[in-house]
Order: structure tokens, then C-alpha cells, then sequence
């Protein structure tokens, strides 16, 4: 048995060699290089790692030579009077609270119309002159107040902003509500998440706990009924909280320590309209004005917002969808801000193309209500106008149409990033610009006065 199986074995191994040298043979095989695109490779997760280990080390240079340059330029006093001129006097926090007339105002208002003590024409005559002072009212008090810094205006604004798209917003849906009940409808409403929760029904919904939690909800579209979430999550809610705190002072540091220095050299070469050194600064300019940005859309948009929606049991949480994937401007206007998105849709667009209007009219009326807003915000606070935010705004629907035809895939991303990365800088150096030659007739400050 010994001697046959060692000469099977002996047999064997020819065989073997012959099949090794088959193989040897034939080692290609028709195939594309990795990189290309029809090789349909998609794992790039080393390269993407490798990204970040180069964009933390670049910025960790230009960090290190910040401090090298300039010192450590974090100053917390210096945040605080951001907000304050005078410690006795807090005319920002005394007009977001006047805000609450405006509120008790579209409530009875409201109240009114459910029972037919007033008709519809007079309900909308008092909405219109609510809604109007809204906006123009604290207009007015920043202009003739001279004590509101440009960041306490800026947040005033905010404020009567949300609050003038939240009061349009409750205004439509009870009107809608009344002519769904002239219809001999039950109601309008959306069932909670909650099954034990009993659903809430018009004129029901005209209290002052309805109210006031459609004001602090995320949220500027009005339902009788919110989505609800059964339960608040404290370990969630405290992630939020931590992530608000750290990013905000994150914010405020690389605001004081990177953005402003890096401002300020940038008058000069505005000045001296040396068109090389003011791209250059441009440049400089717009890495940690995009850094600074990203971190803000975290922090408002995802820890704030969420943060808030924990509190008060808000079921919707979507506010953001994926911008960064953006092949087009349209597409990224979209996605970057929901809860704005959804407000334009519902009692702006739609509304135009039920009047017959088309899309492209529909369209450009969006972009121009957010240039308004956009400039709103901006100008106010400052106390001049410029219009540099309404013409960035109304940019955009050029740009749109340019992206859309000409640019396509990972292109269309890449003019997308480009436009957010170079845009936003444009401006604010043109609103620095202005803003210095206005205030000090040319010469630079010494310290940085947009944040004094």
C-alpha cells in the first residue's frame, strides 16, 4: 500500500506543475485602472482620510502662525460688549420682548374671526398692519436708537423675522381651517405620533399654550396638530447642549482670532485698489470665513435646533437635507435650510402657481423676497445700505442657470462648493469696506470695530 500510494503521488506531480504553469500563463485579464471611471470603484475612504489629516495639517499652520503673529486675541469682555454699549441699558433685549404685543395681536385677531365678530376683509386689513409693523418697527428703533450694537440689532432681527414668517404662516392656516369649516368640514388637522394624545381642532387651537408653542417650536409652518415625540431623551439633550456650548465658543475665538485680523488687513489693498493683493486676501479670507460657516450651519441648524425639538417634544427634526451633495444651486437652496424651504413653498410658491403665475416667476419671487431678508439683516444693523447681500442673492438665479446647463455630476458639486467658498467673503469684505470708509472715513481702526 506504502509503495502505491507514494508512486500515485509521484504520478501527481506533473500534473501539478503543468496547472502551475497555466496559471503562470494567464495572469491579465481585461480590466480598468482604479481611478478611472469605468472601473466603477467607489471605496476612496483612504483618500479621504488622507484629506483630512492634510486639512487639519494646513490649518493647524496657519493657526500656529496666527498665534506666532498676533498673540492670543480671545477676549471675553470683549464678546460681551458684541451686545452691550451700556451695561443699564439693553435696547436688543427690550425690543425682542415688545415682540409679544405683535403676538397677542394675531391671537385675538383670530379669535375675532372664529366667531365672526369681524369679517374677512377687516381680519386681513389687521394682519396686514400687524405684519407690516413687524418688519418696520424695529426698523425704526435701531435706526433711532444709537445705543444697539451691530450684533444685538442683528439678533433683534432675527427674531422679528422668524416672527413675521411664523405670524404669516398662523394667519394662512386658520384661514384655511375657516374656509375648510364654511365647507362643513370637521376639521384640519394632523394626528400626533402619540396615540394617546387626542388631536386638536379650529377654533380649539386659538389659546395661548398653542400659540406660544408654535412661537419657540422650530419650526415657521403652522398645524393645529405638531408631529410629537413620545418622550425627551436627557442623554440627547445633553449632547445637544454640550455641542451648543463648545461650537459657540469655538465661533466667538476663531472669529476674534483668525477672521478679524485677517479683515483688517484686507482695507489697505481695498483702498489702494491693488487688485492682486486684494484676491489674494480674498483668498486668505474666505478659508476660515467657510470654516467658520460650516460650523455655524452644525451648530444652529443640527445641535440648536435639535436641541430645542428634544425640549418641547417636536417630532420633525428635518432641518437640513444633503446640501454637500449638491449638483446644483438650485438644489442646494433647497436643502441647506428646511424649515425656510418649506415656509417659501407652502404660502409663497405654490400660492403664486395656484394664481396662475409659472414656475420661473414662482422662482425668481423666492430669490427676491430672500435677497429682501438677506439684506434686511445685514443693512439694518449696520445703518447704511448697500445692497451687496440683494445682489449676492439675485446673483444666484444666474449662476443657477449657468450650473445647470454647462456643469453636471461632480462638476456641478465642485462650482456649488466653489460659489459658497468664494461668494460669502466677496461680501463681506465689501460690507468691511463700506462700513470702515463710512464710520472712519478710510483709515483703519485699530481695533476691530464691527465687533465693538
Amino acid at each position: 500500500m506504502c509503495h502505491e500510494s507514494y508512486a500515485m503521488c509521484h504520478r501527481s506531480l506533473p500534473v501539478r506543475r503543468n496547472v502551475g504553469h497555466k496559471l503562470a500563463l494567464n495572469c491579465h485579464k481585461l480590466q480598468e485602472s482604479l481611478l478611472s471611471s469605468a472601473s466603477g470603484y467607489s471605496n476612496y475612504r483612504g483618500i479621504l482620510n488622507w484629506c483630512v489629516i492634510m486639512l487639519v495639517l494646513s490649518n493647524a499652520r496657519l493657526f500656529l502662525e496666527n498665534l506666532l503673529k498676533y498673540g492670543i486675541l480671545v477676549d471675553p469682555i470683549q464678546v460681551i460688549s458684541l451686545f452691550l454699549k451700556d451695561p443699564y441699558r439693553w435696547p436688543a433685549a427690550c425690543l425682542v420682548i415688545a415682540s409679544n404685543i405683535f403676538i397677542m395681536i394675531a391671537l385675538y385677531t383670530e379669535r375675532r374671526l372664529s366667531v365672526g365678530a369681524i369679517g374677512e376683509n377687516v381680519g386681513i386689513i389687521i394682519h396686514s398692519i400687524n405684519l407690516s409693523t413687524v418688519l418696520f418697527f424695529p426698523v425704526a428703533t435701531l435706526l433711532m436708537v444709537n445705543s444697539v450694537t451691530p450684533v444685538g440689532g442683528v439678533l433683534a432681527l432675527a427674531v422679528y423675522t422668524i416672527l413675521f414668517l411664523k405670524l404669516y404662516s398662523y394667519k394662512d392656516v386658520n384661514k384655511w381651517c375657516r374656509e375648510i369649516q364654511h365647507a362643513k368640514a370637521l376639521s384640519m388637522s394632523r394626528s400626533f405620533s402619540s396615540a394617546s394624545r387626542s388631536q386638536v381642532h379650529y377654533p380649539g387651537n386659538l389659546t395661548h399654550r398653542d400659540m406660544y408653542y408654535f412661537v419657540f417650536a422650530p419650526t415657521l409652518c403652522y398645524e393645529l396638530n405638531f408631529p410629537r415625540s413620545p418622550r425627551i431623551r436627557k442623554r440627547f439633550l445633553l449632547r445637544r447642549l454640550f455641542e451648543m456650548l463648545f461650537f459657540m465658543q469655538l465661533l466667538v475665538g476663531l472669529i476674534q482670532q483668525w477672521m478679524v485680523p485677517t479683515i483688517q488687513n484686507s482695507m489697505k489693498p481695498f483702498q489702494d485698489m491693488d487688485y492682486s493683493r486684494m484676491i489674494e486676501r480674498l483668498l486668505k479670507l474666505a478659508v476660515p470665513n467657510h470654516f467658520i460657516w460650516l460650523i455655524f450651519f452644525y451648530w444652529f441648524f443640527h445641535s440648536s435646533l435639535n436641541f430645542v425639538a428634544e425640549l418641547m417634544q417636536f417630532g420633525d427634526r428635518e432641518f437640513y437635507r444633503d446640501w454637500w451633495n449638491s449638483e446644483t444651486i438650485t438644489y442646494f437652496w433647497q436643502n441647506w435650510n428646511i424649515p425656510v424651504h418649506k415656509w417659501c413653498l407652502r404660502h409663497f410658491y405654490k400660492p403664486m402657481l395656484k394664481r396662475g403665475m409659472s414656475k420661473w416667476v414662482g422662482q425668481t419671487a423666492v430669490f427676491l423676497i430672500s435677497a429682501f431678508f438677506h439684506e434686511y439683516l445685514v443693512s439694518v444693523p449696520l445703518k447704511m445700505f448697500r445692497l451687496w447681500a440683494f445682489m449676492g442673492m439675485m446673483a444666484q438665479l444666474p449662476l443657477a442657470w449657468l450650473v445647470g446647463r454647462v456643469f453636471q455630476g461632480n462638476y456641478g458639486n465642485a462650482a456649488v462648493w466653489i460659489s459658497l467658498i468664494i461668494g460669502q467673503p466677496i461680501a463681506v469684505l465689501m460690507y468691511v469696506h463700506d462700513y470702515y470708509v463710512l464710520h472712519y472715513g478710510g483709515e483703519e481702526p485699530a481695533a476691530p470695530v464691527l465687533l465693538s
